[in-house]
């Protein structure tokens, strides 16, 4: 079964304050999203990879690819103006002839997904066509009303959602032939408005999403422990 992995990195930066998208701020003499296509490919070498970013951003990456040596065994497609219609525009990118394979849809300034994360995803859609890897909530939450009032809530009956949300090929194309609505945050919720059930799976806690300064710190002392 053929796999495919649709990297989503329409970042402009705004939140980490400089003028570079955080998906090319360097990490450890890399962009950032350069470490995120090498950990699928240390796991699924044979890995279709799709890169969408913003069509104005598509020369830089390629003179970054030349730089860096990165050159071959991915495509690149536009972004979109939601994250929705740029999951749409990677998934029009795999050939229509494909109609059988498993497709991951993966933040691409999420360089720290684990090995074993990678595997569990994969390999739980291949079994029921849906997994989310989700990590458990170890702070207290409280939910806020709208007159402002709160209380607190059971932090277990809750999980932190992160990437690769992979699913069966034909099963995210369907979900992806309806119109766009705002509640689609992710796949899952895509998927979920089919009336799909959605399988969760073991995430890690390194797996964080670089959106702020203090996500590249962390990111830093994360890349220094290994």
């Amino acid at each position: 079964m053929e796999r495919f992995a649709i990297l989503v990195a329409g970042g402009q930066g705004l939140r980490m304050g400089g003028d570079v998208p955080k998906q090319f701020l360097p990490l450890g003499g890399r962009p950032v999203l350069m470490h995120t296509i090498d950990r699928f490919r240390e796991v699924f070498p044979d890995m279709h990879i799709i890169v969408v970013l913003p069509q104005g951003q598509h020369d830089y990456w390629h003179d970054l690819c030349r730089r860096h040596h990165l050159e071959g065994g991915f495509l690149t497609a536009p972004g979109g103006d939601t994250r929705f219609h740029s999951v749409l525009n990677g998934l029009n990118a795999i050939p229509a002839d494909v109609s059988e394979g498993l497709v991951g849809v993966h933040d691409g300034v999420r360089p720290f997904v684990s090995r074993d994360t990678l595997r569990r995803c994969y390999e739980e859609a291949a079994r029921s066509g849906t997994a989310v890897p989700v990590t458990p909530v170890v702070e207290t939450l409280r939910h806020v009303s709208p007159d402002g009032e709160s209380m607190t809530v059971p932090r277990s009956d809750y999980r932190l959602v992160q990437t690769p949300q992979v699913f069966s090929l034909a099963l995210l194309r369907r979900a992806y032939r309806q119109p766009y609505a705002p509640q689609f945050t992710d796949d899952a919720s895509v998927v979920e408005a089919l009336g799909e059930r959605i399988t969760l799976v073991e995430g890690n806690r390194e797996n964080i999403k670089l959106t702020t300064p203090a996500d590249l710190l962390l990111a830093k002392g994360i890349m220094e422990a290994r």
